[in-house]
């Protein structure tokens, strides 16, 4: 692997961390290197039901759930 190939290949795993410097340089402060975006997309409603229900009976965080299923699928 080049020199080249290994930065593309850091630079893509740590955007975030690089995204906090570039607002340093912008603003001059930093800023926290983890945000939360809020999204919006559609879904089955009687799905969502479901999941909301399911979540709240076991106590778990839905939003952290949905990270989790997302990371899991991404990784595959």
């Amino acid at each position: 692997m080049s020199f080249f190939d290994k930065a593309k290949e850091i630079i893509e795993r740590k955007r975030d961390l690089i995204t906090v410097f570039e607002e340093l340089d912008r603003t001059g402060t930093f800023r926290k290197p983890v945000y939360k975006k809020r999204v919006n997309f559609t879904i089955d409603e009687e799905l969502f039901n479901r999941f909301r229900n399911y979540c709240k009976k076991k106590g778990i965080n839905m939003s952290a759930k949905m990270e989790n299923y997302i990371r899991e699928e991404i990784s595959k």
